[in-house]
């Protein structure tokens, strides 16, 4: 019960945050903040996958991008309320991931990056 309260308020708040979230600044967010390890353009990897059309995507399912099992297990198609979390700390979400990425902790940063992936396809 608590856990859907939770689970309901989260999604609340990326639903109000992601309407006023700012692609352009997203971009520099990404650019700042995931550019030395993720590409936006189709199929270029660098050291993590390619994230053009990241959202509605399966987690783990870029061909030819070696995932860590953590990842390929993981099973979730990211959309904007499952990024928001996992980019707030991503190895609280997927145990054993291979990204060393500590997290995005700015609730607006955040939205932004994802307004800007959602640009993506």
């Amino acid at each position: 019960m608590i856990r859907n309260l939770i689970a309901i308020a989260l999604l609340a708040s990326v639903a109000n945050t992601a309407s006023a979230a700012d692609p352009v600044a997203g971009q520099k967010v990404f650019k700042t903040q995931c550019a030395s390890y993720h590409c936006p353009v189709a199929g270029k990897k660098l050291v993590g996958p390619s994230l053009f059309g990241v959202v509605g995507r399966k987690a783990g399912s870029v061909p030819g991008f070696r995932y860590s099992s953590a990842n390929q297990k993981f099973g979730e198609t990211w959309d904007a309320a499952t990024l928001d979390t996992y980019l707030t700390k991503p190895r609280d979400v997927v145990p054993g991931t291979s990204m060393t990425y500590a997290g995005l902790k700015n609730v607006a940063q955040r939205a932004d990056l994802i307004a800007y992936l959602e640009t993506l396809h």
